[in-house]
């Protein structure tokens, strides 16, 4: 069980923090995290013993493992052009909930979107939630403000 101002990965929204553990009003006794999302607003509410994914933000030492291995991360390819077949591949790699298929996605769709000759909006939009998860939970492990998560890893990564 997470305690209040835990910060955790929870499902495909990223990282969020446990505001509190408490029931829902007019729910019953049943306890829900209530989850701040650290990029958006609202709030999630899961039930404590849900199925739902979630674990905890990656450690500062596994970030920067991470960023030295960004290079050798494969990039996810969908060869299928067919739309709903797109969606669905990159969704299942959604799924894995882990900084390297974030990785893999970003690297994917950036050759993808690179080599079209049309913009696709929603390889666009995949895109830029994998960006955002990816680019949270690095900003949490790292300690470093959220906007300056790219510009770290290009710097990380010699490429600036």
């Amino acid at each position: 069980m997470y305690s209040v101002g835990d910060k955790i990965i929870y499902a495909e929204s990223g990282v969020c923090t446990v505001e509190q553990i408490a029931p829902l009003e007019h729910a019953g006794d049943r306890l829900y995290y209530h989850l701040r999302p650290y990029i958006g607003r609202g709030t999630y509410f899961s039930p404590v013993d849900s199925d739902a994914y979630m674990r905890p933000v990656i450690s500062r030492d596994e970030a920067e493992a991470l960023i030295s291995s960004i290079p050798v991360i494969e990039p996810a390819i969908c060869e299928d052009n067919r739309f709903n077949h797109v969606d669905a591949f990159y969704r299942e790699i959604f799924r894995q909930h882990t900084p390297e298929a974030m990785v893999s996605i970003i690297k994917g769709l950036h050759i993808r979107i690179n080599s079209r000759k049309t913009k696709s909006t929603r390889a666009e939009a995949t895109m830029k939630r994998a960006k955002e998860v990816l680019h949270g939970e690095l900003s949490v492990a790292l300690d470093i403000a959220y906007p300056e998560v790219e510009k770290y890893i290009k710097s990380r990564l010699g490429e600036d």
